[in-house]
């Protein structure tokens, strides 16, 4: 179900800036192991002793630490390889990184001015990046929590669900022949299984519970005027021709706090870090300089 005021969807742990860890990877990859043979040891921070070093490309190491890093880094994209294959490709993508990286000292690009420049854009959102998980660290309290709890469970509405199942054929006479064997005393799950074209058909046709916005009209209205155990006339809709059995109604229950405490750190995340970077920007001095006097705001 949907928590009120709150994202829906999948919850999952929000990352805290899409830049953020690119930026933390490109800034880290030099730092491996000391950079390299000719770099000094003071440009990097030292290795946790159980951070095992699992490829050496060059003379840097590669560390688990990294390769933790350069899975965030890829997101999307590493999460489809098979898992047996996933390491070997992560110390790939690490290697390729170190051996361009070294090419392209070799040939004097980190001392450009637009190399210089990139470093530093990297370097600030790092620093925000940073910033933003202290933040969102100390706002992310059992207190804070509960009140978000809360204050959504105040606001909730008593709303009427019902628990349906249903059989979906394509033609109105199909639908008749199906409720002439409901009467006879044919299973209503077991038809389902066998006749119905819906993706729920394996289930028996279970649509589970559900309010009525969720429904097309047509089908909603018929559903929730049902009482429970009563088998529907054919029903038409976009999808063709429905048989309603409606099984259970009921007010919609609260939800337990557990099943959307995944919601309610995604709300407060992204309410911290917005109400943050709205508070610095109040407090910053913001100039426009590529705008004409008058249109300056």
């Amino acid at each position: 179900m949907t928590f009120p005021n709150l994202p829906t969807g999948a919850a999952r742990r929000p990352r805290m800036i899409s830049l953020v860890t690119v930026a933390a990877l490109a800034f880290a990859v030099p730092a491996m192991s000391g950079c390299s043979k000719e770099s000094s040891s003071s440009q990097a921070p030292a290795a946790s002793s159980n951070d095992q070093v699992v490829a050496r490309v060059n003379g840097v190491d590669i560390r688990q630490s990294d390769l933790a890093m350069a899975e965030e880094d890829m997101g999307a994209e590493i999460q489809q390889v098979p898992p047996d294959q996933r390491r070997d490709q992560l110390i790939t993508y690490l290697a390729d990184i170190i051996m361009v990286s070294q090419a392209a000292e070799q040939k004097k690009l980190g001392e450009s001015d637009e190399f210089k420049r990139r470093l530093a854009m990297l370097r600030a959102k790092v620093l925000m990046g940073l910033a933003l998980q202290a933040e969102v660290k100390a706002a992310l309290t059992d207190e804070a929590f509960r009140k978000v709890y809360d204050d959504a469970v105040k606001s909730m509405t008593p709303q009427e669900e019902v628990h349906a199942r249903h059989i979906l054929v394509e033609s109105e006479d199909e639908a008749k022949a199906i409720a002439e064997q409901l009467k006879g005393g044919a299973d209503f799950a077991t038809l389902a299984k066998e006749k119905s074209k819906d993706p729920g058909a394996a289930e028996g046709g279970d649509l589970g519970y559900f309010v009525k916005d969720q429904m097309v009209p047509e089908f909603a209205e018929v559903a929730f005027k049902m009482y429970p155990g009563q088998v529907s006339n054919p029903v038409k809709t976009q999808f063709g021709w429905h048989i309603i059995k409606l099984e259970d109604k009921r007010q919609r229950p609260v939800p337990e706090f557990d099943k959307v405490k995944d919601q309610i750190e995604s709300f407060l995340t992204r309410k911290t870090q917005t109400e943050y970077v709205a508070k610095l920007r109040q407090q910053a001095k913001i100039e426009r300089l590529d705008k004409p006097e008058g249109e300056k705001k």
